[in-house]
């Protein structure tokens, strides 16, 4: 298990820092405000009206960065920071989440696949936490260590690394359709405004790739283990 946990302990690194980057482009540009006028929810509702997206709720929620788009419910819930805020930080992350509300609307593919695959991923995830749990306990080495139980844990963490995967074409595609509409309308303007969104979505979008390729190499640890028939013993 010595692979796995390096594997664990470094992308929580990768992670730290670019969350810590994240948080800090989006102070940054937090205390720039939009000489537009207008709030989060209010950029929100702008970019929804500009393309006739009418059966879209935008509501508050508690929390930092807990912004999101819900495609069941065609809401899109932006933290109360986001929500009120006139600041850069606030529209950029507003025309994000617009953005997957045009990306379910007009039936972007990979949104449309992402979401089929959330039952499965959600499966795979509670057999991983229940055979971890094992290992733990102190019961279970046997079958993680055995060629089964590898291949277990190779289409687990396949799914997750797929679906992370699928994840990365959303995001960015979500972030271009907010930048591409904040430019062509105006509501930010050239220089620091325009600069702040970009950037601050830019960091935003290195989250999803720092988990993809985490999901991806601990996929692939998992399947080198299988292949090469590590099952005497422990996993290295």
């Amino acid at each position: 298990m010595f692979g796995y946990i390096a594997i664990v302990a470094i992308s929580s690194l990768v992670g730290m820092v670019i969350s810590k980057k994240l948080k800090s482009t989006f102070a940054k540009y937090g205390t720039v405000i939009m000489s537009n006028g207008m709030n989060g929810a209010q950029v929100a509702q702008a970019m929804l009206d500009y393309y006739n997206i009418n059966d879209v709720k935008i509501v508050p929620r508690k929390g930092i960065l807990t912004d999101h788009y819900n495609p069941l419910t065609k809401t899109i819930a932006l933290s109360e920071p986001v929500y009120n805020s006139y600041s850069v930080s606030a529209g950029a992350v507003a025309a994000h989440e617009c953005g997957h509300a045009i990306q379910h609307a007009s039936k972007y593919h990979a949104m449309h696949m992402r979401s089929v695959m959330v039952p499965f991923i959600q499966f795979s995830s509670r057999i991983q936490q229940f055979l971890f749990f094992g290992i733990l306990m102190g019961i279970g080495t046997e079958i993680m260590t055995s060629v089964w139980g590898l291949g277990i844990l190779t289409a687990t963490f396949g799914a997750t690394a797929l679906f992370a995967l699928v994840t990365l074409p959303v995001e960015f595609n979500a972030s271009k359709r907010a930048l591409t509409w904040l430019d062509d309308t105006d509501v930010m303007k050239d220089g620091i405004e325009y600069d702040g969104a970009k950037e601050g979505l830019k960091w935003a979008a290195m989250t999803y790739v720092a988990n993809a390729l985490s999901a991806l190499v601990i996929f692939l640890y998992f399947g080198w283990n299988m292949l090469t028939n590590r099952n005497k013993g422990r996993l290295v």
